[in-house]
Parts: structure tokens; C-alpha cells; sequence
């Protein structure tokens, strides 16, 4: 025992000595590259931190490229020092990231942001689309598009998200039903292999890369440069909420919305549980159509389900499309006197929840831990999902709000890495919680993590099929059984593209210079 506690504290003191004068080398080697931009090695905080703000982990630098080359420089130096080194990079965007996915611990965290100077180009046709940078953000590319009267097809609800990271997981919003992911409306990519190449590929060139970058967590290749498909952006938007007190009437119709040819341009939908003055509370943005009626309806203690619904057009067709509405509202089953509709500007529907985070900052209430859970889930089991989940897990909204809404599957690519239920129709549920940090009680962490525990413990025990978006596991074993037959692809592509597991170890799916199979 005394010889193998000595041998031990000998090989430990090696790995100190060997980390103390590796140190400075690596330092030094980072200092020499040949790059346009800068590293930062003092000021790393910002990079440790991410929207979750429940994981930090400091790099070792931060890099702020004024070009590719800087990143793949950078990415092929690490690349050369080969498996020796636990050096890792990170491509970070806005920091939206929830449990520490763009965080390097000790290594490089790329701020993907610097390369927003780099020009978009619109080019306008019959098929007009954006050539655009990684690093920039989509309400940038709505505010240059709207300029030429174009706009992207598919959105997230938070536009102040880099075109990287949202390409990185798939990118979900009212819009997926008609035109899919944003995933799905993407020409081409510039990436940045785990190797220093810089590769273009597309659908038809390099697609094996293209295809496994879409929605591959970052785990094969930084996106640097993307082109994404547009079409003409409307001038105004109708948006519309209707409330539900019946579960599977709710759904009925938001199915039959996204079936077929729908009058609507965007359907989602959200959970209410026990919320007083509800539809006061909506006045302040939306007008109801009965307004006596509205003013007599109690949401004290109820589970509600509303429907949200929006419509584009131009002024100029506001009479034809005010009679479509009436036609595709009369179809519906909600309760009438919950009706409301605003008339907005299509740029402030878009950028509607980014006006809510101004509101949040004010009070000091956008900082602060969000252990968020977003979960696919099929068709089939939705009923069984909202009758435990809605009906015992959950006793209120208070602490954020729950998104609900179908896709079709049919819009979804699956040669890309995003991994959705097996069903021709799934539903987005998106539990958007925020918590206060130093609180014990209901909206406090603890409490809403061990609420999601629980969700998802029961989604595996009744063998829902659920699969996670943003997904977050601990372990290999959980990454295997989510990717279920696609495991073996994702690794293939892992040791072809990043065979060093160098990106984006905040993932957690490989470890450096551990075999994976």
C-alpha cells in the first residue's frame, strides 16, 4: 500500500510538472500564430458564461478572428500538436447556449461574433437567398434583407441568435410546419473541419459534411459561412390568440392548421395553468374582438391552451385577407369570447420576445439561471404526455412559459444529424423556465430541475419515444440511446471531420484522445 500511494503521488507530480511546462509553450505557440485577429488571455469571463448561467468553465483563451483563415489556423495548429494535447475549441455566437455547450475548459473559445463585419450578399432572382457569415445574427439579416424586400423562410422565436448556432441544432419556430427547420433551408456552408480545412459543401458537394453539420452540435465542423434561401418579406403580420380549456380539441385543430394548404403562416401555441387576469394582461398588445365578454372570463385556477396563430400580407390586401382569417377562424373550436388580434409590423412580430428580454434586463430578471427543457414528442403520445404532465407534474406556469405546437416531419432533412421522433407529425414542448438563484421555494433551481427529472422519467418509463432538442445527457451511453440506430453515422462522421475530438467539447458526447465506438 505505502509503495503504490508513493508511485501515485510520483505520477501525479509528473502530470503537474509536465501541465507547468507544457503551460507557457502552448501560450507562446498561440501567441506566434500567424492570424489577422487577436487571442485574449486575460479577460476570459465573458466566455465562461452562457443564457443557462448554471455551468462555467474558463478557457485557457479566447480568439477573436477577423477572417477564416484566423479560425482554421487556430484549429489546425491544435490539430498538428496532435493527441498529446487536451486542447479543445469552442465556436461561441450570442452565448445562448444553456448548459455550457460553447464553453472550452481550458482550451480555445472562438468568438464567432468578430466575423460580423464580413459582408452579406444578397443575391435576388427567381430563387434569391443570402450569402452570410457564421457569426451573424438573424435580426441582422432581417433588417438588411427587409431593405431588399426579402426575408429567411424559417426562424427561431429569439432572433438575436448567430446563424452558427441555430444551423447547429436545427432552429424551430411557428414557421416549421410549411417551410421545416431553419436546416432545411440552407444551399450551402463554408465549414472549418476539426482538421484546419476550410471546406465548402452543399447538398451535392462534400454532402456527407454539409448534411452532418446541420444539426450536428458542433461536433464536426465550425460554420463560417452559410447561404440561406429567402423569399419575399410582407409589410404587416395579423396575430392572433384563441384559448382552450379541452386538450385534444386544442390539438385537433392545430393539426388540421399545419395540414394541407392553411390560411396561417405561423401556428404555435402555449400552456397556461393557473394564471389570474390572463386575458388583461393581453390587452396591453392585443384587442379582443368581444371585448364584454372577454372582461367576464376567469383563468383563476384552470389549465388553459392557447393557439397562436399569424398571418402575413401587404397592406394593400388587408380586406381579402381579413376574410380568409374570418373563413379559417370560423373552422376552429376555441372558446369565442377568447378571440384576440393585433396588427403589427412584420419585423415587430418577429422580434416580438426580444422585446420581452428589454422588459426582463430592466428588472434584473434576464440573468439568471434557465434550466430549460425542450422535448420532441410524437403525435400518438402527446394525450398521455399533457394528461400526467399538465395534469400532476405541473401545478402552475408561473415560472415560465410552455410552448406547444405540431411539425411535420416530411419538412424535416433525415440525412442531417437532428434526431426526431419516428412519427409523420411530432410536437415542439418547450419548457422556458427561468429560476431565482437564491430562492428554495417554487421558483427556485431545485425545483425546476427536479420538475424536468421528473418529466423526463416519466416520458421513459411509458416509452413515449421522446427525443430531446438542445439535448443535454451526462454520459456515452444516454448520447447512444438518443441517436438510437443513427449512433453509429454520428461516429463516423466524428472520426472523418474531428478525429481528435477538438470541437466542441461542451457538448460532452467525446472526450480528447479517448476511442470512441
Amino acid at each position: 500500500m505505502l509503495f503504490l500511494r508513493s508511485f501515485m503521488i510520483l505520477v501525479l507530480s509528473c502530470i503537474a510538472i509536465k501541465i507547468n511546462l507544457c503551460f507557457p509553450n502552448i501560450l507562446s505557440s498561440l501567441k506566434t500564430l500567424p492570424i489577422d485577429g487577436h487571442f485574449n488571455f486575460e479577460q476570459l469571463h465573458h466566455a465562461a458564461k452562457d443564457f443557462g448561467n448554471r455551468y462555467s468553465f474558463l478557457p485557457l483563451a479566447v480568439l477573436h478572428p477577423n477572417s477564416v483563415s484566423d479560425i482554421a489556423t487556430t484549429v489546425k495548429h491544435i490539430w498538428q500538436m496532435g493527441p498529446g494535447s487536451d486542447l479543445t475549441v469552442a465556436a461561441r455566437g450570442h452565448g445562448h447556449s444553456l448548459q455550457g455547450q460553447a464553453q472550452a475548459h481550458g482550451g480555445i473559445v472562438i468568438n464567432m461574433k468578430s466575423l460580423q463585419g464580413l459582408k452579406m450578399q444578397f443575391h435576388i432572382g427567381n430563387l434569391p437567398y443570402v450569402d452570410v457569415s457564421g457569426g451573424e445574427l438573424w435580426i441582422n439579416i432581417l433588417r438588411e434583407g427587409l431593405k431588399h424586400g426579402l426575408a429567411p423562410k424559417s426562424w427561431t422565436d429569439y432572433l438575436h441568435l448567430t446563424v452558427g448556432g441555430t444551423l447547429s441544432n436545427a432552429g424551430i419556430s411557428g414557421q416549421a410546419f410549411r417551410h421545416g427547420p431553419q436546416i432545411s433551408n440552407v444551399h450551402q456552408l463554408e465549414v472549418v473541419t476539426g482538421k484546419g480545412e476550410v471546406v465548402t459543401c452543399s447538398g451535392k458537394q462534400n454532402s456527407d459534411l454539409f448534411h452532418g453539420v446541420l444539426g450536428g452540435l458542433g461536433q464536426f465542423g465550425i460554420i463560417t459561412r452559410a447561404r440561406i434561401s429567402l423569399e419575399p418579406a410582407p409589410e404587416m403580420v395579423k396575430w392572433i390568440r384563441v384559448l382552450y380549456t379541452d386538450f385534444a380539441t386544442f390539438t385537433r385543430d392545430q393539426e388540421e392548421l399545419i395540414s394541407g394548404e392553411s390560411t396561417f403562416d405561423y401556428v404555435e401555441g402555449f400552456v397556461i395553468i393557473n394564471r389570474t387576469g390572463l386575458l388583461n394582461n393581453w390587452r396591453s398588445s392585443f384587442n379582443p374582438q368581444d371585448p364584454v365578454q372577454a372582461s367576464k372570463f376567469k383563468s383563476d385556477g384552470r389549465t388553459l391552451f392557447c393557439l397562436e396563430l399569424a398571418k402575413y400580407f401587404n397592406r394593400d390586401k388587408t380586406a381579402v385577407v381579413n376574410r380568409e382569417i374570418h373563413s379559417s377562424l370560423s373552422q376552429l373550436n376555441h372558446i369565442p369570447s377568447t378571440l384576440f388580434v393585433s396588427e403589427v409590423p412584420y419585423i415587430e412580430f418577429l422580434d416580438r420576445v426580444h422585446i420581452s428580454e428589454i422588459k426582463l434586463r430592466s428588472k434584473g430578471l434576464w440573468e439568471v439561471p434557465h434550466p430549460w427543457l425542450n422535448l420532441l414528442v410524437p403525435r400518438s403520445k402527446i394525450q398521455t404526455f399533457a394528461q400526467q404532465v399538465f395534469g400532476n407534474i405541473l401545478t402552475d406556469t408561473s415560472n415560465g412559459p410552455i410552448l406547444i405546437y405540431p411539425v411535420n416531419k416530411s419538412k424535416w432533412d433525415n440525412r442531417t444529424s437532428v434526431v426526431t421522433p419516428d412519427e409523420d407529425v411530432f410536437y415542439l414542448v418547450a419548457f422556458l423556465s427561468s429560476a431565482v438563484p437564491s430562492s428554495t421555494g417554487t421558483d427556485g433551481l431545485d425545483h425546476v430541475l427536479i420538475q424536468n427529472k421528473r418529466i423526463l422519467e416519466f416520458c421513459e418509463i411509458a416509452r413515449l419515444g421522446v427525443k430531446q432538442y438542445l439535448p443535454h445527457y451526462s454520459t456515452q451511453g444516454e448520447w447512444k440511446a438518443h441517436f438510437g440506430s443513427r449512433w453509429e453515422v454520428f461516429v463516423r462522421r466524428k472520426s472523418s471531420y474531428d478525429p481528435l475530438a477538438i470541437l466542441a467539447p461542451g457538448q460532452r458526447i467525446f472526450q480528447k484522445a479517448v476511442p470512441y465506438s
